[in-house]
C-alpha cells in the first residue's frame, strides 16, 4: 500500500523528488513558496508543532507534485481539479485516513491564499469532507504492558534506559515526542512529577507513580553518565551518542521487546499510551483527569476511550454471564 510517509523529504519541502509516481517529481519553484510561506504563517500564528508543519508540507508537496505532471500550478487549481486528484489518490491506494487529512490540510491552505489575495476563490468550498466513523484506538491488556515493561536486560546500560522510559511512557501517557525530549530539568523525583510541553508548546503536569521514579533513579544512578560519556546534555534518556534519540529508534527498540515478549499485536509507543488511558478509565479514573493527563485540549479527544473500556465491559459480559 502506497502512503505519503514513502515520499523523500530533503527538508526544501520538495518531498516528491524519489517518487516513481511522478513524472517531473518536482513541484514548480512558485508553489514551493507558496507552500513555504503558508508553514510559516500557521507556526507564528498558532505555534504547531515540528509534527503537524511536516504534516501539512508533505501533503501539500504531494499535491504540488501532481499538479506539475498535470502542467498546473496551486494559483490554478478548481474544485474538478481537486477531484481528479483525489481519485487518482484511490488509484494509488492511498489509505482514507491520509486523504482525509490532506483534505484538511488542503482546506487550510486555500483559505490562507484567499486570504492573501493569492487566488480569487476557493476550490476547496465545493469539495465534502468524507464522513467515516472514527477507529477505537489499538490497545493493550495489562498482562500484556507487564510484560513489555519485564523485557528489557537491565543489567545492561541500554536495557535500564529502556526500561525506565517504558515505565516513564506508561506511567504518565506522554506522547513518543513527549518522552525522547524530556529534559532533567523537567522532572521533580520528589514530588513524583514532570513538567510536560506538548502540542502548542502547552505545558502540564503529569504524576510519574512509584515504579516510573524507582527505575528513573536507577537509571540515572547507574546508567545514564555512561551513556553520555562526558558529553553536557540535559537529555533524560540519551541515546547510544549521548544525545537525544529518535523517535524511530525508540518505536524500533519497544517493537522488538514486544516481540520478545510473545505479544502479536500492532505495537507502538502510542499503543502504550493508549493503554496509559484505557486502564486508568477502567480503574474508574475521571474523564477530565485522564483528559489533562494526555494533554488533550478537547474532551471528545479523550472520550473514545470510554468506548473502548465499554467494549471490554461487553466482552467480559459474553464471555461470563450464562446468558452473554
Amino acid at each position: 500500500m502506497v502512503s505519503a510517509s514513502a515520499n523523500h523529504d530533503d527538508g526544501s519541502g520538495q518531498q516528491c523528488i524519489a517518487d516513481k509516481r511522478f513524472t517531473r517529481r518536482l513541484p514548480q519553484s512558485d508553489d514551493v513558496c507558496q507552500i513555504r510561506q503558508f508553514i510559516d504563517a500557521i507556526w507564528l500564528e498558532e505555534g504547531l508543532s515540528k509534527n503537524t508543519q511536516s504534516a501539512y508540507q508533505r501533503d501539500l508537496s504531494i499535491f504540488a507534485c501532481w499538479l506539475n505532471d498535470h502542467g498546473k500550478l496551486i494559483a490554478e487549481t478548481d474544485a474538478l481539479v481537486v477531484r481528479q486528484y483525489l481519485m487518482w489518490r484511490v488509484e494509488q491506494h492511498f489509505t482514507p485516513t491520509s486523504t482525509s487529512r490532506f483534505l484538511s490540510s488542503a482546506r487550510r491552505f486555500f483559505r490562507y491564499l484567499l486570504r492573501e489575495s493569492l487566488i480569487s476563490e476557493d476550490p476547496m468550498l465545493l469539495i465534502a469532507l468524507p464522513k467515516r466513523g472514527r477507529p477505537l484506538p489499538k490497545t493493550l491488556s495489562e498482562a500484556d504492558v507487564e510484560q513489555i515493561l519485564n523485557s528489557p536486560d537491565v543489567t545492561s546500560v541500554l536495557g535500564l534506559r529502556d526500561r525506565a522510559m517504558l515505565e516513564t511512557l506508561y506511567a504518565s501517557g506522554l506522547r513518543v515526542s513527549e518522552l525522547i525530549s524530556l529534559q532533567l530539568g523537567q522532572v521533580n523525583l520528589e514530588l513524583g512529577v514532570i513538567r510536560v510541553v506538548g502540542k502548542g508548546e502547552k505545558e502540564r503536569l503529569v504524576p510519574l507513580g512509584e515504579e516510573a521514579v524507582r527505575w528513573i533513579k536507577e537509571f540515572l544512578l547507574s546508567g545514564r553518565a555512561e551513556l553520555l560519556v562526558d558529553r553536557a546534555d540535559e537529555t533524560l534518556f540519551p541515546s547510544l551518542r549521548g544525545t537525544m534519540m529518535t523517535r524511530q529508534t525508540f518505536w524500533h527498540r519497544i517493537k522488538r521487546y514486544a516481540v520478545s515478549s510473545g505479544i502479536e499485536k500492532p505495537i507502538s509507543p502510542h499503543v502504550l499510551r493508549h493503554a496509559f488511558a484505557t486502564h486508568l478509565i477502567n480503574h474508574g479514573a475521571d474523564l477530565r483527569v485522564v483528559q489533562m493527563m494526555l494533554g488533550h485540549s478537547d474532551l471528545s479527544s479523550t472520550q473514545i476511550y470510554t468506548h473502548v473500556a465499554q467494549q471490554r465491559l461487553q466482552s467480559l459480559h459474553q464471555q461470563h454471564h450464562p446468558r452473554g
